[in-house]
C-alpha cells in the first residue's frame, strides 16, 4: 500500500511539472537594455581603420613602328608618345602604430607604386609601402605626414573560440567604411590556398570586395584578425569569410618596425607531408592528425633538435598540429633565438624535443641575374639556391640549383608560363649549377630550347621555339 501511495504521489510531482507554463520572452525592462549596442565597441576602434586606395601607371606603345628614328624622322615625335593606362586598387587597412604604420593585405598593392590612405575624418595622406609579404598576404605601410595617429590595440587570436561575436571593419565594394557583425564560424582553417602560411579566422561577419586588409575585431575592441578572402559563387558575400590572425600580423608589424625589408622567420630544415589514415592506423593514432617528417637536413635545426624521418610532430609549445600548415604557421609565429618544444610521436611513443629557431642561412650568395637575352627565360630574375632563397620564395627545391625570383609581366618568360619559385633544373640539356651559368646558356638565339623545370616537387620537360 505503501509502495502504490508513493508511486501515485510521485505522478502526481511528474504532472505538476509537466504542467508548468513554458518561459516566456521578455521584453526590455529599461531604457539602458533597450539601447544596448555594439556602438562603444565601434567608437573605439572604427577611427584606426582606413580605406587603401593604390595605383600604378603603365606606358603602352600604341605601335612598334614608333620606335623606329627613321618612322619618328618623318612624322614627329609625338607620334611616338606611348599611351598611359593607370591600374587602380581599392582596400581597407588598420593603423597599428600612433606613428603612422598601416597593415594591409598584400594583395591590394600588389604591384602598385603610389598609395594614398584614406582616415576616418576624411583626411587623404600618402603612404611608403615600407614591408612586403606575399606568403602571408601582408603589407605594411608608412604615413608620410602626421604624428599621433589613432592606433588600434592588438588582441591575442589564440585566445579566440569558436562563437565568439566578432565585427568587421572596412570599405566594401568603395561605398565608405562599413560595420557588420558575426562570430568565430572557425579557427584554423589550413585549405583556403590563398597564402603559404594558411591558418585562417572563419567568420560569417560579411566580408566583400574592398573589406581586404580591414579590421576584425573582438567585443573588447581589440584587433583580431585582418580581413583577406571570401569563398563565394556570386563574388558578394555568403557568409564564410577568411581572415589572417592577429598573431601573425604582429610578427610583420615587428619586421617593419626593425626597418626590415622582408620578415625573416625560423628555418626548420626539414620537409614535412601530411598524416595519410594508413599511416595513422599505422603508428596508433586514433585520427590522421600531425606533420609527418620526410626528411631532415644535416646541420639543421631539426637535426640539431634530435628528429628523425617517420617521426610525427604533434604539438608545438603544447598546441596541437593538425596538418603541415598548422605546423609552418605555430614555427612562422615565433621570433628567432627563442626555443619551442615539440611534442613528437615516435614508434608509437611520446616524446618532447627542443628546437631552437634559427634564420634560414645564405649557404651561396644569390647573385641575382635579370636574364635579357632572347630566349623563353627572358623577363626572369633568377637567383642562386640556398636555404635562406628557399625559405623566402617559399619553394622546396631538391634538383634545381637556380631559381626564378620573379618574372616580368608581358616578357617572353611570362608569356610560356614561367612562375616565381620555378627551379631551372637544365636548359638544351645542359646541368645548370649557378645564375651565372643560366646566362651563358641563355645567350645563344637558338631555334628551339630544351628546359627542364623543377615545380611543386614534380620535374617537368618543355620544348620552346626561340
Amino acid at each position: 500500500m505503501l509502495r502504490i501511495a508513493t508511486l501515485a504521489a510521485a505522478l502526481l510531482a511528474a504532472g505538476a511539472a509537466f504542467a508548468q507554463p513554458a518561459p516566456t520572452r521578455q521584453a526590455p525592462q529599461s531604457r539602458a537594455e533597450v539601447q544596448l549596442s555594439f556602438s562603444p565597441v565601434v567608437k573605439k576602434a572604427q577611427p584606426a581603420v582606413v580605406n587603401v586606395y593604390a595605383s600604378r601607371v603603365e606606358r603602352q606603345q600604341t605601335n612598334p613602328l614608333f620606335d623606329d628614328p627613321i618612322f619618328r624622322r618623318f612624322f614627329g615625335d609625338r607620334m611616338g608618345q606611348p599611351e598611359s593606362r593607370t591600374s587602380q586598387s581599392l582596400g581597407s587597412g588598420v593603423i597599428v602604430d600612433p606613428a603612422g604604420l598601416v597593415v594591409t593585405n598584400h594583395h591590394v598593392i600588389e604591384g602598385m607604386t603610389e598609395v594614398k590612405v584614406s582616415l576616418a575624418d576624411r583626411r587623404e595622406i600618402e603612404a611608403d609601402i615600407i614591408l612586403r609579404d606575399p606568403r602571408t598576404d601582408l603589407a605594411v605601410l608608412r604615413l608620410k605626414t602626421g604624428a599621433n595617429y589613432p592606433a588600434i590595440e592588438l588582441g591575442d587570436s589564440d585566445a579566440l573560440e569558436v562563437g565568439d561575436l566578432v565585427l568587421a571593419i572596412g570599405n566594401p565594394f568603395g561605398v565608405g567604411q562599413t560595420v557588420t557583425q558575426g562570430i568565430v564560424s572557425a579557427l584554423a582553417r589550413t585549405q583556403v590556398g590563398v597564402t603559404d602560411y594558411g591558418f585562417f579566422i572563419q567568420t560569417d561577419a560579411a566580408i566583400n570586395p574592398g573589406n581586404s586588409g580591414g579590421a576584425l575585431i573582438d567585443v573588447n575592441a581589440r584587433l583580431v584578425g585582418i580581413n583577406s578572402a571570401i569563398l563565394s559563387r556570386s563574388g558578394g558575400s555568403v557568409g564564410i569569410g577568411f581572415a589572417i590572425p592577429i598573431n601573425m600580423v604582429r610578427i610583420v608589424v615587428e619586421a617593419a618596425r626593425s626597418g626590415g625589408k622582408a620578415v625573416r622567420r625560423p628555418w626548420v630544415g626539414a620537409s614535412l607531408q601530411p598524416v595519410q589514415k594508413d599511416i595513422a592506423d599505422s603508428i596508433g593514432l586514433d585520427r590522421p592528425a600531425g606533420a609527418l617528417v620526410a626528411s631532415v637536413r644535416d646541420g639543421g635545426p631539426a637535426a640539431e633538435a634530435g628528429l628523425k624521418r617517420g617521426d610525427v610532430i604533434v604539438s608545438v609549445d603544447g598546441q596541437a598540429i593538425d596538418d603541415p600548415e598548422s605546423f609552418g604557421w605555430r614555427i612562422g609565429t615565433k621570433h628567432l633565438g627563442a626555443t619551442v618544444q615539440l611534442g613528437v610521436l615516435r614508434a608509437g611513443k611520446q616524446i618532447a624535443l627542443s628546437m631552437k629557431t634559427v634564420a634560414a642561412p645564405e649557404t651561396k650568395a644569390r647573385e641575382a641575374i635579370v636574364l635579357k637575352a632572347r630566349s623563353p627565360l627572358t623577363g626572369a630574375t633568377v637567383w642562386n639556391v640556398s636555404p635562406a632563397v628557399t625559405e623566402e620564395l617559399g619553394v622546396e627545391t631538391t634538383q634545381a640549383s637556380v631559381v626564378i625570383a620573379d618574372v616580368e609581366p608581358g616578357s617572353p618568360a611570362a608569356d610560356v608560363g614561367l612562375q616565381k619559385g620555378d627551379g631551372i633544373v637544365a636548359v638544351n640539356d645542359v646541368k645548370i649549377g649557378a645564375t651565372r651559368d643560366l646566362e651563358t646558356a641563355t645567350a645563344e638565339r637558338k631555334r628551339l630550347w630544351r628546359i627542364t623545370i623543377e615545380r611543386g616537387g614534380q620535374v617537368i620537360n618543355a620544348v620552346l621555339g626561340g
